[in-house]
């Protein structure tokens, strides 16, 4: 261990094990260790369902109904990869799909007044959903076209809107869409968690309703995928390509002190070794120093035996409860996964709740979802408070990374990434620089 590293990374989170592939694909010599016995840290999948419990401090072991323990892979932060997303391309790019299995989600719902429905995100859908009257499915209909076929490279397409000035409330207006329409465009088709994006200039809402448009495109169904045995699985497929670079992994290794000299670091000392480094790249719970708290995540985990109500029995979903609908500022989600991912035993569910936390009692807050989803078998709460650094990293060389949010896919992390990655190598972040560059020492290539 005692040896110079271009950059140690602390923690084994999908955002840490993504920069370290990404690193060691560019050259970089990369050391990579986590405290924990396995991948994963925030971002993991628990297996087996025993030591879930444990995790849990529940000291009851799993009834026998649950079946075997290890058919179990449960996922401590829920989120989904939206098809067209900038997680999938970094998958892509960098061929790390060849270790993994992916399932396509089989639909997205939105909550209204007590009752989910589907979320229409096709014409044809739209004009047979009973979310809106029939005039309204006209209007919507119409603002969905404009948003296909808007190019902000083309005036042409703009259609009067002016994509830098319009605030997008202003956009919704102009096609006379009401509030439950408003409601579900923003919060299920363009998955903002708050309505602070109806005083911002639109074009980043038309972008996300477009990439929700594209991702459902591919597959069909709905615009998400899930990994197959869980997400641990992804950190864990970006961990080997790291490694096929020659990048170094330790887990299960104390970190005992992050060494600095004149104000920047130079290495990292475990169990009486010092591995010097130029940059170092962490989550911030190797660095409490130098984070701060910007709020608190609420995550319920629910075991059911059956598949929630009206959802055509899907054995995958989503389902958005807008925050107008319960009095909120941000919306309660809800990701479901099944049996039929290989994280559960046969004929189980696992439906997880999640959502910011606005008052003292974070239980309150999600029960609308969890009503949905009774009977629930067993449930697991957790309520993580979420950090961000408390500076860019430029000056010490320490750069941490934001705590998982409540958002149920992949796109705030992509962003995370690319930002510290920007800050690291001084470049902007390009999926090009992600591809690989030899031949897979493991004989891969002839697959």
């Amino acid at each position: 261990m005692d040896e110079e590293y271009d950059v140690i990374v602390l923690g084994t989170g999908l955002t840490e094990c993504i920069l370290s592939g990404i690193m060691s694909v560019n050259g970089k010599k990369v050391l990579h260790m986590d405290r924990n016995p396995y991948y994963g840290g925030e971002s993991s999948s628990i297996t087996p369902l025993e030591e879930l419990y444990k995790r849990f401090g529940i000291s009851d072991s799993p009834p026998e109904s649950m079946g075997r323990g290890r058919d179990w892979n449960v996922d401590l932060i829920p989120k989904f990869l939206m098809a067209n997303g900038q997680l999938v391309k970094m998958l892509l790019y960098t061929e790390v799909t060849r270790y993994l299995d992916f399932k396509v989600v089989e639909g997205s719902f939105v909550y209204k007044g007590g009752k989910i429905y589907k979320v229409p995100s096709t014409e044809t859908e739209a004009l047979a959903s009973n979310l809106m009257g029939m005039f309204e499915k006209r209007r919507f209909r119409k603002f969905l076209v404009f948003v296909a076929n808007f190019d902000e490279n083309d005036p042409k397409t703009f259609e009067g809107v002016d994509p830098k000035l319009t605030t997008m409330g202003d956009v919704y207006k102009k096609f006379d869409l009401g509030q439950d329409v408003v409601d579900f465009t923003g919060h299920a088709l363009a998955l903002y968690r708050t309505d602070d994006y109806l005083e911002q200039p639109c074009l980043e809402t038309i972008n996300r309703i477009k990439l929700y448009s594209e991702s459902l495109a591919r597959y069909g169904k709905s615009p998400y995928l899930y990994p197959l045995y869980g997400l641990g699985e992804l950190p864990q497929g970006f961990a080997r390509l790291s490694a096929i670079y020659g990048g170094t992994y330790m887990l299960n290794k104390p970190v005992d002190e992050i060494v600095m000299e004149g104000g920047h670091v130079v290495g990292v000392k475990s169990e009486g070794e010092v591995a010097r480094c130029k940059q170092l790249i962490c989550d911030p719970s190797y660095i409490p120093d130098r984070v701060h708290k910007v709020g608190q995540v609420i995550r319920v985990i629910c075991v059911l035996s059956h598949p929630i109500k009206n959802t055509n029995d899907a054995n995958s979903c989503q389902i958005i409860i807008p925050q107008n609908q319960v009095n909120r500022k941000s919306d309660i989600y809800v990701c479901m996964i099944s049996y039929a991912h290989n994280v559960a035993a046969q004929g189980k569910y696992i439906a997880i709740a999640s959502t910011t936390v606005e008052t003292s009692d974070p239980e309150a807050e999600i029960e609308p979802a969890l009503e949905l989803l009774e009977p629930i078998d067993q449930k697991f709460v957790a309520i993580s408070d979420m950090y961000e650094p408390t500076d860019d990293g430029t000056e010490s060389q320490i750069f941490a990374s934001r705590s998982y949010d409540a958002t149920t896919h992949f796109e705030t992390t992509c962003n995370d990434i690319k930002d510290i990655y920007k800050r690291t190598t001084g470049s902007d972040f390009d999926f090009e620089n992600m591809k690989r560059k030899q031949n897979d020492v493991f004989g891969e290539d002839e697959q």
